[in-house]
């Protein structure tokens, strides 16, 4: 018998200073069997990092023509293309092209991922960017997992500041680009 997803409940809270979103918000995030607590923090942050009006989990591992966050509009056509881990550069090519926006999150070292991308054909890879933490962030927020969270997420000045169920932490948001 397959073991099912995990649910996860977010109260959040978001002040994206350095955007101007306030929202309050409840999410309920399925963890696959074969995600991990890292994958779907990075995937909740890249959700909150970039909320704005449309934006929605896709269905997860089973749908692979969708990233792990998409953002479509009110025709139903995709505008954000949002992927998170280490994707190779054919799936951020192609969520380029379908998208008008496309960019990543990765709790994962950012210059490997790169690397990875580097001579490869992206469309519009002058214009994606990946995001990335520093690097004991992810870890220490998976720490302070539960199955109901309370979330409070404030961006000020290219640093998020996460409260977490009674844990603070903080961490510069990087971003890069394809050289």
């Amino acid at each position: 018998m397959a073991i099912g997803s995990t649910i996860h409940v977010f109260a959040v809270q978001l002040a994206d200073v350095d955007r101007g979103v306030y929202e309050d918000f409840s999410l309920r995030v399925a963890r696959h069997p074969s995600e991990t607590d890292a994958f779907m923090m990075t995937r909740l942050l890249a959700y909150c990092l970039e909320y704005r009006e449309g934006i929605e989990f896709s269905a997860g591992v089973s749908t692979t023509d969708e990233p792990a966050v998409i953002v479509r509009d009110l025709t139903g056509a995709i505008t954000g293309w949002i992927e998170v881990g280490a994707p190779d550069a054919a799936r951020m090519h192609h969520g380029s092209k379908l998208a008008g926006y496309a960019t990543a999150y990765t709790h994962r070292d950012p210059e490997k991922v790169l690397a990875s991308w580097s001579g490869k054909t992206i469309h519009r890879s002058e214009d994606i960017v990946l995001h990335s933490f520093d690097p004991r962030f992810i870890e220490d927020a998976t720490r302070a997992l539960e199955r109901r969270n309370e979330m409070s997420l404030s961006v000020t000045e290219g640093t998020l500041f996460l409260e977490l169920n009674g844990v603070s932490l903080s961490s510069a948001v990087g971003t890069h680009q394809l050289p």
